[in-house]
């Protein structure tokens, strides 16, 4: 975003500059990312996820962590019951909502923030936001179980639709590209018109480009460098490196030790153009962003495509 002379807030688009749409829409209220980033504090209740996998596995230890998450400045919680670490096995739905249930059902009631449900079944979906989940996050961008959309539809929720490839139980395997910018760019285009035809509008979708699903660690990175090009699809990015296993291909360290990696990544993600950020480390991210952006000012976003010349 350019600004405006001595610095006093954003100037006026110069003639025949366009910019994405920057509000993120979802039950209960919405997002302007014009005036800022938003952070997802991760909330994994699974036994076996890679970085956080069993800490918070009981219901009162995942009830503290999501109250942590908020009191550093999440602005939702996502909370999870299915690892989708590489060699994990996939959960039924009943199996799933055995999990999720007891957390969802207490966070409901003890946090001020919006509470996102991070599933690709449409059941498990469909009984979180009966319990007032906000937003739903399909790592399978609705290829796993479209039905999901039409839940999504009639609450009025957030849909968050990632870039990924293959059968649940097959997402991080090595896959091959001729352009992985563009192939990305047509899977997620392709999936946000599903999801516009069950019902779900274009204000409540958010884009994510699935680093470390289904691709190697340079094919991640090339990801994060198509960012500005993504933003032409028109709507904001949401971005989750926090902790992955590309940073550790990069650093050479472990998952614990990969936290400076993880808000370089993140840093230079906002800097490219992403404004929603799925974090393990709420309040480190927030200082680091915060820091880039009063630096930096707010990032440019890119023109906006409509969605049916996309490709």
């Amino acid at each position: 975003m350019r600004r405006s002379p001595g610095g006093l807030g954003p100037a006026a688009p110069a003639k025949g500059e366009l910019t994405a749409p920057s509000r993120f829409e979802f039950r209960g209220g919405s997002w302007d990312l014009a005036r800022g980033f938003r952070l997802v504090g991760i909330l994994n209740v699974t036994p076996d996820s890679f970085y956080d996998g069993g800490r918070y596995a009981s219901a009162d230890r995942a009830l503290e962590r999501g109250e942590r998450l908020a009191a550093e400045g999440a602005d939702a919680i996502d909370v999870g019951g299915q690892s989708t670490r590489p060699g994990a096995t996939p959960l039924s739905p009943d199996e799933e909502w055995r999990r999720v249930e007891p957390v969802l059902r207490a966070l409901a009631g003890r946090v001020a923030v919006p509470l996102s449900i991070d599933t690709f079944h449409g059941e498990v979906a469909r009984r979180a936001l009966d319990l007032g989940a906000g937003i739903v996050n399909d790592v399978s961008a609705l290829s796993h179980d479209p039905t999901l959309a039409d839940h999504v539809a009639r609450e009025g929720a957030g849909l968050v639709l990632m870039h990924s490839l293959g059968a649940p139980d097959r997402i991080h395997e090595p896959r091959r590209y001729e352009d992985v910018p563009g192939e990305v760019a047509t899977f997620l285009a392709a999936e946000m018109r599903v999801a516009v035809a069950r019902g779900v509008p274009e204000a409540r979708i958010a884009l994510d480009p699935g680093i470390g699903f289904s691709k190697r660690a340079d094919q991640s990175l090339s990801a994060l460098r198509a960012i500005p090009r993504l933003t032409a699809l028109g709507r904001p990015l949401y971005i989750g490196v926090s902790r992955k296993s590309f940073l550790g291909t990069l650093s050479g360290q472990p998952a614990e030790g990969r936290l400076a990696a993880s808000l370089g990544a993140t840093v230079a993600a906002w800097a490219l153009g992403g404004r929603i950020f799925r974090v393990h480390d709420v309040r480190e991210t927030r200082d680091a962003l915060a820091a880039a952006e009063s630096i930096l000012g707010p990032a440019p976003a890119a023109h906006a495509v409509p969605l049916e010349s996309r490709s």
